[in-house]
């Protein structure tokens, strides 16, 4: 898995449903608003975005000429091999690696059709695996 996983973009090139890293935390920008300011100032970008793994929301206030970081996101196919509770074992389909993600907490259709056998695509992001969805066979 990558070690450098980031890139940086100027905060007014980012748009909704972009991703942003906001206090070492990749998100997913749910809105995003850019007020011009006075004679002196630097128009601002007011991002909210949601937390990937932890689903927590974020905001972010900055001149959108400010430089941010971008996660890279690598999405990949893997089969799930064995589900053990709270955690699922998953083969990479490329490579043939095997390792364990937990499963994804905020999307109960998506954890009902987790079961051995079954092909996901899996994003890593920031290093950190997630389940993002189902493969059809």
């Amino acid at each position: 898995m990558n070690i450098v996983s980031v890139n940086y973009a100027t905060l007014g090139d980012l748009k909704k449903g972009s991703y942003i890293v906001i206090d070492g935390e990749p998100c997913r920008i749910v809105e995003i608003t850019r007020a011009k300011t006075g004679k002196h100032g630097s128009a601002k970008a007011h991002v909210v975005a949601i937390s990937v793994f932890t689903g927590q929301k974020k905001t972010l206030v900055a001149p959108v000429d400010t430089r941010v970081q971008v996660p890279i996101i690598e999405k990949r196919l893997g089969q799930i091999l064995a589900d053990m509770g709270d955690v699922v074992q998953i083969m990479d389909m490329e490579t043939y690696d095997t390792f364990e993600v937990e499963k994804p907490t905020d999307d109960e259709q998506l954890v009902s059709k987790l079961q051995p056998g079954v092909t996901v695509e899996y994003w890593i992001i920031m290093g950190r695996p997630k389940i993002m969805r189902v493969r059809s066979s």
